[in-house]
């Protein structure tokens, strides 16, 4: 079993849920105060990104069904 497991959703955000830690380019840690389950923004409309704040009801449509991707060169 993962200690991590991300979800896309279809219409939403994408949950990440477990042992992780989320870092910004440079390598700075974001400070998640504690949690152990956050949505990130996919739409581009959250005002608190890379964080979901739920901006993204009704006016985001993206299904999300899971494929397989080609083998890694």
């Amino acid at each position: 079993m993962p200690s991590t497991k991300i979800t896309i959703k279809s219409n939403s955000a994408i949950k990440i849920e477990g042992d992780f830690e989320i870092v910004d380019e440079k390598g700075n840690l974001y400070d998640l105060g504690g949690r152990t389950v956050v949505s990130l923004c996919r739409c581009g409309l959250s005002a608190n990104k890379p964080f979901c704040d739920g901006a993204h009801k009704g006016k985001f449509e993206a299904e999300a069904t899971a494929f397989g991707l080609p083998s890694n060169k």
